[in-house]
């Protein structure tokens, strides 16, 4: 079996030594320990760090990625019937995600011709005034 230092996977895999070790605190990925106490990490490690950067890119959270990689027996990188099964179930929230998206794209310029983001009425940051009912004030968030 191959064993990749944290440099050596952070490289070929593409991203920081910080992301593993990150990925790693979340549960993502798994390393052992030399008797030097540094971190080996097995080759197919690549393929979840590879599925977790995939999922990000698409606007996932890590959460997200976290119950997918959970629902695979022994920690095991996703095969072509795994990433069949998790891509489905991830659909109706990239679905929402590109609605959203499209939505925004489609009223944006009168939302920036406004100069405001917190007015009374703003599709967008205040839709129907949630704000005002929840008995809210100034500022407003982009989600309720």
């Amino acid at each position: 079996m191959t064993l990749l230092t944290i440099g050596a996977l952070a490289e070929r895999a593409g991203v920081a030594t910080s992301a593993i070790r990150f990925y790693e605190e979340k549960g993502l990925v798994h390393s052992t320990r030399t008797t030097g106490n540094q971190r080996r990490y097995e080759q197919s490690t690549l393929r979840r760090v590879a599925f977790i950067r995939a999922a990000q890119r698409v606007g996932l959270s890590l959460e997200e990625v976290a119950e997918a990689l959970a629902s695979l027996p022994d920690n095991r990188v996703p095969n072509k019937a795994d990433w069949a099964r998790i891509s489905k179930d991830w659909r109706p929230r990239l679905d929402e995600q590109i609605r959203r998206i499209e939505l925004l794209r489609e009223r944006l310029d009168g939302c920036i011709g406004c100069g405001c983001l917190s007015m009374k009425g703003c599709w967008l940051s205040n839709p129907g005034d949630i704000a005002g009912e929840r008995g809210g004030k100034g500022a407003v968030r982009l989600e309720p």
